[in-house]
């Protein structure tokens, strides 16, 4: 079995900060790609960042430069910085981890979800 566990998420106002994180634990050998996705209301689910096993980043165009992404491989953990914030983040965020078991293959994994609120 697999857990992702996401937190850091809440009210914010605009031009504020937040750092998510997801921990992933159970009978994990190996860990891929780390993303953060969002869905705001009555849009479809898009990608925010990813992160290699090497390091190599990706982000939306809507948040280059305002969001860094990053990972810990001993704590099995992605984290999401999150700084001048704006209302139109707003969204519930999602954890995506491409994750290999012990002898099993490579499955994704998604967190639960945690919203994110930008608003005066």
């Amino acid at each position: 079995q697999v857990q992702l566990v996401e937190s850091g998420g809440g009210l914010v106002q605009p031009g504020g900060s937040l750092r998510l994180s997801c921990a992933a634990s159970g009978s994990i050998r190996s860990i891929n790609t780390m993303g953060w996705y969002r869905q705001a209301p009555g849009k479809q689910r898009e990608l925010v960042a990813t992160i290699t096993s090497g390091g190599i980043t990706n982000y939306a165009d809507s948040v280059k430069g305002r969001f860094t992404i990053s990972r810990d491989n001993a704590k099995n953990t992605v984290y999401l910085q999150m700084n001048s914030l704006k209302p139109e983040d707003t969204a519930v965020y999602y954890c995506k981890l491409d994750i290999k078991r012990f002898g099993s293959s490579w499955y994704n994994y998604w967190g639960q979800g945690t919203q994110v609120t930008v608003s005066s």
